[in-house]
């Protein structure tokens, strides 16, 4: 069984690490921060106490997970690995020089992976001489209760990697879709109208955070309003993410930021972590009380899950994964309750384009523009699945 190298010990690498070392391979961990380091061992034991406890692993595989895995103090240590996935900081130019290092220490047909979220990742594969083994692994946070990986090969990935990649990450129980190096990906290109049009929803005064997420939660079927999850992702984090995407998208004004949530972020309200976000999460904090009635809720449910809808059928119209692979990102990924292709042939794709059209004559910005691919499939009388 091959070794794999995990560089960073934050809550993701260890996550991965966890997963890799269940699967009984050898695992190597390795962070620039010790530090980083004892505080993944404490956390990590303290996961399997918990896991033992709720009868999912016994002692035995507790130790051998344990076993598994070493911990490093130099990148060298990387040098027999046949795969390592970084999980560190998201910022280009350092992922770019910690791979142009695990090139000159590893053998040439290691797979160097990345598990950037949005980054580029042919330009991480440009910083390396062989770039065809360079290649995208993205899990979801937790990583080892998430079962979605996103495998996305750049432009300059060779099929025998991407064939390998998917095979190992199969091999540990995860489900794999295939994704085009575009920004986001699958995942975080197209759940960006979960938190964006909510935003718009609360700015315009239409409804408030709590009657928003009762909306979503309660009438739309999912499992978390998106003011709750950006508090649980953070408000930092989540915040960064769309900024980047925004960005990456030639400031496309469908992925346009809220001043509401760079306002929270920039007042270090993060969300749980911090104990204030769009909640207060004060022991004495009081509780917010949603307005449960049906036509505002209805509105607000159907508008965000146009969005969404629009999202991933333009993502299919340019290719970016298949229309399964969308269903697959959107129900595991982000436990969406139903595929949004599958979700607009039940609405009515008409329906789907009167939403969109009627918000874009309402508000004249581009934010809101139907994908070519919606209005030939109403045009055609076409569905997504029989």
């Amino acid at each position: 069984m091959i070794k794999i190298g995990i560089l960073g010990a934050g809550s993701m690498g260890s996550g991965i690490a966890q997963i890799a070392a269940t699967a009984g391979h050898e695992v190597i961990v390795f962070d620039v921060n010790t530090a980083a380091l004892e505080v993944m061992k404490k956390k990590l034991l303290k996961i399997l106490n918990r896991l033992i406890e709720k009868g999912r692993i016994n002692e035995t595989t507790k130790n051998s997970i344990l076993t598994n895995i070493k911990y490093a103090d130099k990148i060298t240590d990387f040098a027999d690995c046949s795969l390592i996935i970084e999980a560190i900081v998201e910022n280009l130019e350092i992922k770019k020089k910690v791979f142009a290092q695990l090139e000159e220490i590893t053998a040439d047909d290691a797979i160097l992976a990345s598990n950037t979220s949005s980054l580029s990742i042919a330009s991480i594969a440009a910083a390396c001489q062989n770039s065809t083994r360079v290649i995208g692994i993205h899990f979801f946070n937790p990583a080892p209760l998430m079962k979605l990986v996103e495998i996305i090969p750049a432009i300059q990935t060779s099929e025998k990697t991407t064939e390998q990649a998917k095979e190992i990450i199969k091999s540990w129980g995860k489900l794999t879709v295939l994704a085009k190096d575009t920004p986001g990906f699958i995942v975080n290109r197209i759940a960006r109208p979960f938190y964006g049009e909510a935003l718009r929803i609360l700015e315009e005064g239409i409804a408030d955070i709590a009657t928003i997420d009762w909306a979503m939660k309660h009438v739309g079927g999912f499992r978390m309003g998106p003011f709750t999850l950006m508090d649980y992702i953070g408000n930092d984090v989540n915040y960064v993410v769309t900024e980047t995407v925004f960005k990456a998208f030639y400031y496309d004004p469908r992925y346009k930021p809220s001043f509401t949530q760079k306002r929270l972020s920039e007042a270090g309200y993060h969300g749980r972590k911090a104990g204030r976000g769009f909640y207060d999460y004060s022991p004495d904090a009081p509780k917010l009380v949603p307005n449960q009635d049906e036509a505002l809720s209805q509105k607000i449910v159907n508008r965000v899950v146009c969005m969404l809808i629009n999202e991933a059928v333009d993502a299919l119209f340019w290719q970016v994964a298949t229309k399964e692979d969308i269903e697959t990102a959107m129900t595991k990924g982000v436990n969406y309750p139903k595929g949004l292709l599958q979700w607009a042939d039940e609405k009515g794709l008409e329906n789907v384009l009167k939403t969109l059209e009627d918000l874009h004559f309402e508000y004249g910005e581009d934010r809101y523009r139907p994908s070519p691919l919606l209005r030939k499939m109403v045009r055609t009388e076409a569905n997504f699945f029989q």
